[in-house]
């Protein structure tokens, strides 16, 4: 199956806690750092997920944000520390790859955006998805 999502990131269920509807699934990507979905639990038995499941990380790229550091006091639990390597800027939106530990992401955000964060290739950035926004994929 092909999908028009850019962000896919292999990795390994490390954690799930389930609730009466949803479940939180804690996944190490690539590189080591970990990336919390937030999914059904009817998801988690249909894709057969436990620990140590093979899996693949999605996330759209109008879902990603960047900040140019580290933020506090944040309800956002996935927190990517990076550096940009190409910025993409049309009229009104951008295109930003991020170079994570082991994968990349990207990120589409406002031309505004990128210029008031000055972001260009080698900014150190940090990409933020809500686990509510990230979707997974059994290999």
């Amino acid at each position: 199956m092909s999908l028009s999502l850019r962000n896919q990131i292999p990795g390994t269920v490390t954690a799930i806690a389930s609730g009466e509807v949803m479940a939180t699934v804690k996944v190490r990507v690539t590189g080591g750092q970990e990336i919390t979905a937030a999914v059904t639990r009817e998801a988690v038995e249909g894709l057969e997920l436990a620990e140590g499941s093979a899996v693949r990380v999605l996330a759209k790229s109008t879902e990603v944000s960047l900040a140019t550091g580290a933020v506090d006091g944040l309800s956002i639990r996935n927190r990517l520390p990076g550096t940009v390597t190409s910025v993409a800027s049309g009229n009104a939106m951008a295109s930003v790859k991020v170079s994570i530990e082991g994968a990349e992401l990207t990120a589409a955000i406002t031309r505004d955006a990128v210029d008031a964060l000055k972001l260009e290739a080698g900014s150190p950035v940090v990409a933020l998805i809500k686990s509510t926004e990230v979707a997974l994929a059994s290999v």
